[in-house]
């Protein structure tokens, strides 16, 4: 079976990490598909892209007996192959990403989760920045979120100590969007999912645009790029439509474009 799933329900581009027996952890095959699927994601049937594990787990981050197998890619490679496209193909699409984090999530697989436009997590998650426990630094844009999302304190002894940390601790750090109890957690998810992926979406698309803008602008500057994509964002068919429906007092039927 395949070590990635992937299917459009919806409007929604459900990706599924599949190594249940590895708590899906990356090797370079699966790492590949991840990419290949990524980029599916941005035909236009797919307006709302959700990432979640098989099984028990998100993800454990990477097969350490990949990284230690001579035949193996090597590291260089596995960050500048694997987990930096993964991560930029996240950020470039022009659409929201949600994380559904059903277990944990550790090393990589935390990292990619953060990147995400929308984490969720169900409250038996949890969250590991593994690294430090086999003398490796964060990577796939652990540092440059993290820090970011709960500031830079605790996120460097997070990083250093390693420490797990649970999904309600997660969600009151400000690290993830919130939790869902366990038997609520796909419903729930699924449903932020599918509520974004009949929203104006190119709207949408500006908005994460414009906050990845942020982390590298001055005020001055991020007026002008809010500026800019504002007036894209008038000139769509989906603001004339919200515009009308509101002034009909009706629901707007939102197309994406």
């Amino acid at each position: 079976m395949s070590s990635i799933l992937f299917e459009t329900r919806n409007a929604v581009g459900y990706i599924t990490l599949n190594r249940p027996e590895k708590l899906n952890s990356f090797n370079r095959e699966m790492a590949l598909l991840l990419q290949d699927v990524l980029a599916q994601c941005q035909s236009d049937e797919v307006r709302c892209v959700f990432i979640t594990g098989a099984g028990k787990g998100f993800s454990a981050g990477q097969d350490l007996a990949e990284v230690v197998d001579p035949e193996g890619p090597g590291m260089a490679r596995i960050l500048s192959e694997h987990y930096n496209p993964i991560v930029m193909a996240i950020r470039d699409l022009q659409k929201p990403v949600v994380a559904a984090v059903n277990g944990v999530a550790a090393g990589a697989g935390a990292n990619i989760a953060l990147g995400c436009d929308i984490v969720v997590a169900a409250r038996s998650a949890s969250f590991i920045q593994a690294f430090s426990k086999i003398g490796l630094i964060p990577d796939s844009g652990g540092t440059f979120y993290l820090p970011r999302l709960i500031g830079h304190s605790k996120a460097s002894a997070l990083m250093m100590l390693g420490d797990r940390i649970g999904a309600e601790e997660a969600e009151r750090l400000g690290m993830i969007y919130r939790y869902f109890e366990d038997e609520q957690f796909m419903t729930g998810a699924e449903k932020i999912a599918t509520t974004l992926a009949a929203m104006p979406t190119t709207g949408l698309a500006y908005t994460k645009k414009a906050l990845q803008w942020s982390f590298n602008h001055t005020l001055p500057e991020q007026l002008m790029n809010e500026d800019k994509l504002q007036q894209r964002a008038a000139a769509t068919h989906d603001f004339g439509e919200g515009v009308q429906a509101f002034l009909e007092k009706r629901a707007p039927q939102f197309n994406g474009k």
